[in-house]
């Protein structure tokens, strides 16, 4: 694995309160990016890079926890999006939702005391978002969460617990869509600690454009433009049970009408290792990042349970279809190409006849522009600048 090894640390934490900005411990000042999961590499790295140029002074630290460790799903991120490779590996893997917190607080704490950054930025919802900003919370660091007050107001998905804590703890919440502003408002999370500056998603698409129109992904699969459904199902109330093997067969079914390519996520790989696939029903690798987006551009629509191809899909104004009961995303739907189709595989198989009589949304979310990085990186440095009065509740 790439980065640093987890230090030995004898240091005791800062005696600062959470509302004083820290200099590093080389007494610049010192960001800390956590990353742990593949989308955490599409929305930090404009954000990352952003902030070194802003601040090229300081000190940049990006900490990958290793929740996502398949090449396919971490490292290429880091070359795709031209991010440097971490400074620290916490080498967590996959385990339990309890085993997994508590192993990346136990591995992070070491390395928040040694290096004492001015702040720590997570972005998303994953197990590695709550852990490093429990842990940077208690030492008294401000913790910035990107994509904050995102909700599906379903308990029961381990991410929207995840969000609805991180978005207690964090100092600043840097917002991609007006409702998360209304929903970190009823919350009691007020203006002061949030700052509404768009999509770092968003930012990361556009700054590959270029090199995903060169990639060609779906000829690779003999797969004409705009013939073909796109599938990635990796959720665990979807690939942890029945619901799967519904879901492919009504793939199946959709596959004598138009091709499917279904690059296989690690999780739900495990669970189809005896699977014979019909020959329109393609199953491969996880792609990397720039050929993923490749083949969703040219996609004649996408069939999704994951938030970032919701929003991506959006943008690219590709017909998306999520295969789930609620979305913490309803902007895709708003003002986007999203339809919700319910926790459902037969609903898949009425995908040929919506996109029959589906029509094209033109209108963009706001502030979805390629710019939101900056905007990001003004906020943070807002609150550095304000040597921690925007961290007071309004």
């Amino acid at each position: 694995m790439f980065g640093s090894v987890i230090p030995t640390v004898t240091a005791t934490p800062s005696s600062s309160s959470a509302h004083t900005l820290q200099t590093g411990s080389s007494g610049r000042e010192t960001f800390v990016y956590v990353v742990g999961a593949r989308p955490n590499y599409v929305k930090i790295a404009p954000v990352l890079v952003a902030m070194r140029k802003a601040r090229p002074e300081a000190r940049h630290i990006l900490i990958n926890t290793g929740q996502h460790y398949d090449p396919a799903l971490s490292s290429l991120f880091v070359e795709a999006l031209e991010m440097p490779a971490p400074d620290y590996d916490l080498e967590v893997g996959s385990a339990s939702q309890a085993q997994q917190v508590a192993m990346v607080m136990q591995r992070i704490e070491p390395i928040l005391i040694a290096e004492q950054p001015t702040a720590v930025i997570v972005p998303g919802d994953v197990n590695s978002t709550l852990a490093a900003s429990l842990v940077a919370v208690k030492l008294g660091i401000p913790v910035v969460h990107l994509e904050a007050g995102l909700r599906s107001f379903d308990r029961s998905m381990p991410e929207e617990v995840n969000r609805v804590l991180v978005d207690q703890l964090a100092a600043l919440s840097l917002v991609h869509s007006p409702e998360a502003v209304t929903n970190l408002a009823a919350e009691g999370i007020g203006d002061k600690r949030v700052r509404f500056v768009g999509n770092t998603m968003i930012d990361a698409l556009v700054a590959v454009e270029e090199r995903v129109a060169e990639s060609h992904a779906a000829e690779d699969f003999g797969l004409e433009p705009s013939s073909y459904l796109l599938v990635t199902l990796h959720r665990p109330a979807l690939v942890d049970g029945p619901l799967l093997l519904d879901a492919l067969d009504a793939l199946a079914e959709i596959s004598e009408v138009m091709p499917v390519l279904f690059p296989v996520h690690p999780r739900t790989r495990q669970r189809l290792a005896n699977y014979q696939a019909p020959e329109n029903l393609q199953l491969c690798e996880p792609m990397g990042y720039l050929g993923f987006l490749s083949a969703q551009t040219t996609a004649r629509a996408v069939l999704t349970a994951s938030g970032g191809a919701q929003e991506e899909s959006t943008f690219l104004g590709v017909p998306c279809f999520t295969l789930r009961d609620n979305t913490e995303r309803p902007i895709t739907i708003e003002r986007g190409t999203n339809t919700l189709i319910g926790l459902n595989p037969d609903a898949i198989r009425h995908i040929p006849e919506m996109l029959a009589n589906w029509e094209p949304n033109p209108l963009r979310p706001e502030l979805w522009d390629g710019q939101a990085a900056n905007r990001a990186v003004a906020a943070i440095l807002e609150m550095v600048a304000n040597s921690g009065s925007v961290l007071e509740t309004a």
